[in-house]
């Protein structure tokens, strides 16, 4: 797949399919959107927000979760405040998402069908990883967006003034509801 990707690309690039993407680092709505890394929201979630590239910036991971105050969703909203000029941020889950009733049980049983063995999870423990809190996922989608948006806003290096609001988007329908 990656190869057919590479191909792809080389005829993307002589064909300059490229140019209608042309814009600079700089949102042009001083917006973040932290969002789920979902396969789904790839188009639909500019498409239903009526973004364009170089609109905003697009932060996804696993469940569109902060899971510590340090981890890498929170250094890049930061980057995008302080070095790109964010303004507002939008948390945006999404309906049947897969980090929901996601667990470290769960992922052990097929990390070990897979090769990784007893004792690396034992040395990753002992490093001070708690792998089941890392792994986690969340049991209710409004409650994980209050946490997320709650994380945003009383982070010590987060602006007062930066607006931070979430929401849960339909997956199917792009239908955008606030989480109050």
């Amino acid at each position: 797949m990656i190869d057919r990707i590479i191909d792809y690309n080389r005829s993307f690039v002589e064909k300059k399919g490229y140019e209608p993407f042309i814009t600079d680092k700089y949102p042009n709505k001083k917006l973040a959107v932290l969002t789920c890394m979902d396969t789904r929201l790839t188009e639909l979630l500019p498409a239903a927000l009526g973004l364009k590239n170089g609109d905003a910036k697009i932060i996804k991971n696993a469940g569109g979760l902060i899971i510590s105050p340090f981890d890498s969703a929170m250094r890049s909203l930061i980057v995008a405040i302080y070095e790109l000029g964010v303004e507002e941020i939008m948390v945006v889950a999404h309906s049947g998402c897969g980090a929901c009733n996601m667990s470290f049980s769960h992922f052990s049983h097929e990390m070990k069908m897979r090769g990784i063995t007893e004792q690396t999870l034992l040395t990753i423990r002992e490093c001070g990883i708690d792998l089941d809190r890392w792994l986690e996922g969340f049991h209710d989608t409004e409650a994980s967006v209050r946490r997320t948006v709650k994380a945003i806003q009383q982070h010590p290096l987060i602006p007062k003034d930066v607006i931070v609001r979430g929401f849960i988007i339909d997956s199917v329908t792009g239908a955008l509801e606030e989480v109050e």
